[in-house]
């Protein structure tokens, strides 16, 4: 089990690339498994308690993330051409009143809180420490709350000829969206070349975590599954020179990546660097 944790500076989304567990928040229970996004909004109490071994990608905000607004109705709601709809969200069922589920002590509980403050990077943590569980609340009301998206329930754009990343948006937040590459039908216009044309990100960095499948693009990079790439803005690239003979004629991608793209530079930390691939940069 994870500490219990609260990030005030902006929401975060968990993408689940292997595992199955619960993650308990403020606002109640809720399950995660394979393909999952865990969205919790900022300033939310919760931990994660993994049922099996479990591997997570954050992303995280510094503002809420939400559906990509062309999806929305100026009522909130996921328009019909979304490519998923309310009944895919999954959100808590009900509070833990007197953190009935948890085997924790319900007094002295310390939380671990991420939150602005006065340091070089104007984030500072600090240790809090509850007299009774932070969990223990009668109930809540509103539409801010935690949830689940599962990709399967992702309905892929596909044409006749290479659709564009917009396509694939899933979620955005201040100055970043996310997308999801998933297994599809690509373009079947006879002379269509499926993968991806080549490009430069002029108005943002681009990373990239590949989670199944085969990436028909990069074959020949050196990109596997659990690869992560980053290709900085204004970076022409695009797919390997064999990749787009061999796509020809294909009509279906089995394929699973998410992505994130910057509007404003990225920069790699220690982890990063440490399992860095010299080569694939001049793949």
């Amino acid at each position: 089990p994870s500490p219990y944790y609260r990030n005030a500076i902006g929401d975060e989304c968990v993408y689940v690339e292997a595992g199955a567990g619960t993650v308990e928040t403020v606002f109640g229970v809720l399950s995660y498994r394979q393909g999952d996004y865990v969205v919790i909004p900022r300033a939310t109490t919760h931990r994660w308690l993994p049922s099996e071994e479990s591997r997570l990608y954050p992303i995280e905000a510094s503002s809420h993330i939400a559906p990509p607004k062309r999806y929305l109705s100026r009522y909130g709601q996921l328009l019909e051409h979304a490519p998923y709809c309310e009944r895919d969200l999954h959100g808590p069922e009900a509070p833990l009143v007197s953190a009935g589920s948890t085997t924790d002590r319900t007094e002295d509980v310390e939380v671990l809180v991420k939150h602005r403050g006065n340091g070089p990077s104007g984030i500072v943590g600090s240790r809090m420490t509850y007299a009774t569980h932070p969990f223990d609340v009668v109930g809540w009301d509103g539409c801010l709350y935690p949830y689940t998206f599962n990709v399967e329930d992702f309905m892929p754009i596909t044409g006749k000829v290479h659709q564009p990343p917009p396509v694939h948006q899933v979620f955005e937040g201040h100055n970043f969206v996310v997308c999801n590459f998933l297994p599809r039908k690509v373009d079947y216009h006879p002379q269509s070349i499926p993968v991806p044309y080549y490009h430069s990100n002029v108005d943002s960095d681009e990373v990239m975590f590949y989670v199944g499948g085969d990436y028909e693009a990069r074959k020949g990079s050196g990109i596997n599954v659990g690869s992560i790439s980053l290709h900085p803005g204004g970076y022409a690239h695009g797919p390997q020179p064999s990749a787009v003979e061999a796509s020809i004629g294909v009509e279906f991608f089995d394929e699973s990546a998410v992505m994130v793209d910057t509007f404003r530079p990225l920069e790699i930390g220690e982890a990063g660097l440490a399992v860095e691939a010299p080569a694939y940069a001049w793949t």
